[in-house]
C-alpha cells in the first residue's frame, strides 16, 4: 500500500507562494496508470480538487486554481510538489496529497490513498 506524507510551512503570508511537498513510499510516482493529486479542505467547507500530475508527467489543473497553481515532481526523490502563488487568507486549508489509478481525476472521493494532511494558514 502506497503511503503519502505532506510537508511544508504551516504559516504563509498573504501574496506569498505556498509550496508543499508530498513524499511517496511503497510505490513509485512513475508507476504506469497512476495519478498524484493535491486536494484541500478549507475550514467549514468540502474537499476541493486542485490538480494532478500523471505518471508520465502530464499535469491537469482545476479551472479554479489553474492561474495560480503549478504541480511538479522529482522522480529521483519520489516526490511531487504543489506551488500556489499569490495566496490570500481564503487559501487557509488542510492540504492533502492523494493518489489513485487513472480514472475520474477531479473527484476527491475517487482517490484511494491519502496523506494525513497538513494545515496551512495564510495570515500576516
Amino acid at each position: 500500500q502506497v503511503q503519502l506524507q505532506e510537508t511544508g510551512p504551516g504559516l504563509v503570508k498573504p501574496s506569498q507562494t505556498l509550496s508543499l511537498t508530498c513524499t511517496v513510499s511503497g510505490g513509485s510516482i512513475t508507476t504506469s496508470n497512476y495519478a498524484w493529486a493535491w486536494i484541500r479542505q478549507p475550514p467549514g467547507k468540502g474537499l476541493e480538487w486542485m490538480g494532478v500530475i500523471v505518471y508520465e508527467g502530464s499535469t491537469f489543473y482545476s479551472p479554479s486554481f489553474k492561474s495560480r497553481t503549478s504541480i511538479s515532481r522529482d522522480t529521483s526523490k519520489n516526490q511531487f510538489t504543489l506551488q500556489l502563488s499569490s495566496v490570500t487568507p481564503e487559501d487557509t486549508a488542510v492540504y492533502y496529497c492523494a493518489s489513485n489509478r487513472l480514472g475520474v481525476l477531479v473527484t476527491p472521493g475517487s482517490y484511494a490513498s491519502w496523506g494525513q494532511g497538513t494545515q496551512v494558514t495564510v495570515s500576516s
